[in-house]
């Protein structure tokens, strides 16, 4: 819908769209620019008040006025407004989702032309480095909830020429935008279009849960796959590796957390903490991580599955001390010991850092030694359970982790009620369910193993020296299908 030339109708409008006069964020004020009427509208706490006040200032002044009366209103705004972005736009719906987004709006009679003021400010927490991404070395800093702010670290790091913020909105309530961050002539362009034109159709009201939502929209979440389908960093040295390698990323405003695609299974293996060591360092801790996936995945199902049905192997192998314990007993303690450890890592992790050391000390101290004592658990099944949570917690990604633990938790329960037949089928279940895993643009999710690129593997499971790894190698993952 387009501007009207008169102002009484341009305000009638507005007050018939927004809550003026009910919400008290919402700025308005009429003002007199000479003798020629205007009309301010702005969100408290997103105008810079020191700047819109030498703008108005210099916009009342009588010594910038013919006659009192405003002639022309594009040589009007460049002769009086030099102190922010500036933009004319004569619709409605562009002035209603700009106002909300930030930029203040002068509405002037005469002229069916809105001027968008771009003097916004938002509210933010200091940069710092993210909780799950520590690492001994290197940068300190982390994407934060404003979409600008995270552009401007990457840009920073990032000065090319041929970097490019691509924005989109999405929700028809939240109008939250997204911007898809690429290298002009690195990126997939068919991957490219095919993003676009997915988050360009979204039918959604709102981005409840930021990136999370805007992932399981872009490629909906089945039951049988609790694998990740997106790669996510909160850190912009991460984020801006594989931004020249030819991957896109994607931002979401209000979101400290930006999406990698094409994603792979390999890249839930490897840390930033890589490339802050020497190679051979950051090789060795890498495979150490590649060894921590079967660990955490299969070593509580293999103990029960020994202790519990095999028991001369169990006892060859020496992996009870007491030999009276019965197959029920050793799986009741296996998912006691899964239950009380998962309890203790997500009350440890979702408490105040004041108090989760302490958790953590009581939780392996008292409760463990008093379990073991009530027989509710053994320490046998603590112990491995206690590696097995080690294992877990050295996986880089937290959501491939997670994943992984439904995977066990399915593996100990149908070998537990079926034994080894069961222990087969669901491990053949997990590598089915792994196997389907989708992903956006219909890559393969076994890249560069399946199908198979050797040099691109090779730089996937060990750490290269960075003259060997220059420039940014873009490899060829095949055409994007539906």
């Amino acid at each position: 819908m387009a501007l009207s030339n008169k102002l009484e109708e341009n305000i009638q409008y507005l007050q018939q769209t927004l809550p003026l006069q009910r919400s008290f964020d919402l700025m308005t004020r009429e003002l007199l620019l000479g003798d020629t009427k205007a009309f301010f509208l702005g969100v408290n706490g997103f105008c810079k008040t020191e700047i819109l006040q030498q703008i108005f200032s210099d916009l009342q002044n009588p010594l910038y006025m013919e006659d009192g009366i405003v002639q022309n209103i594009e040589q009007y705004v460049s002769a009086k407004l030099g102190y922010a972005q500036v933009s004319l736009v004569d619709s409605w719906d562009t002035v209603i989702r700009s106002v909300l987004s930030g930029p203040a709006a002068l509405l002037i009679d005469g002229f069916d032309l809105a001027v968008l003021i771009d003097a916004r400010t938002y509210p933010t927490r200091s940069i710092a480095e993210p909780d799950l991404e520590k690492v001994t070395r290197g940068s300190r800093d982390g994407f934060v909830e404003t979409l600008l702010f995270n552009a401007n670290l990457i840009r920073r790091r990032v000065r090319s020429p041929k970097l490019c913020f691509s924005m989109h909105s999405v929700g028809t309530e939240s109008k939250t935008d997204v911007a898809l961050a690429y290298l002009e002539g690195a990126v997939n362009k068919e991957l490219l279009q095919k993003l676009s034109d997915t988050i360009d159709s979204l039918n959604v009201s709102a981005l409840t849960m930021g990136t999370k939502s805007l992932e399981e929209l872009l490629l909906p979440k089945r039951w049988w796959s609790p694998l990740p389908n997106f790669q996510i960093t909160e850190r912009p040295d991460v984020a801006c590796s594989y931004l020249t390698e030819g991957h896109i990323l994607i931002l979401v405003d209000n979101s400290p957390v930006v999406l990698i695609l094409p994603c792979t299974i390999f890249q839930f293996t490897q840390s930033p903490e890589d490339y802050y060591s020497s190679p051979s360092v950051g090789t060795y801790f890498r495979l150490v991580r590649f060894l921590c996936i079967p660990a955490s995945l299969l070593l509580m199902p293999l103990f029960l599955l020994l202790t519990a049905y095999f028991p001369e192997e169990s006892a060859r192998l020496g992996l009870l001390a007491s030999s009276d314990l019965n197959g029920a007993q050793l799986f009741f303690y296996v998912l006691a010991v899964e239950f009380i450890l998962d309890l203790f890592r997500y009350s440890s992790a979702l408490s105040s850092g004041k108090f989760s050391g302490s958790l953590s000390m009581i939780g392996g101290l008292i409760i463990g030694d008093i379990a073991v004592s009530l027989n509710w658990v053994s320490v046998e099944a603590l112990f491995y359970g206690a590696v097995t949570l080690l294992a877990s917690l050295s996986i880089s990604s937290t959501d491939f982790s997670s994943a992984l633990r439904i995977y066990r938790i399915l593996l100990i329960a149908v070998t537990g009620i079926w034994g080894l037949p069961g222990f087969l089928a669901g491990l053949f279940a997990v590598l089915l369910s792994v196997a389907a895993t989708p992903t956006f643009g219909g890559f393969s999710y076994f890249w560069p193993l399946f199908p198979f690129n050797g040099k691109a593997l090779w730089r996937l499971l060990f750490r290269c020296p960075t003259p060997k790894a220059q420039p940014a190698k873009v490899w060829d993952r095949g055409k994007v299908k539906d």
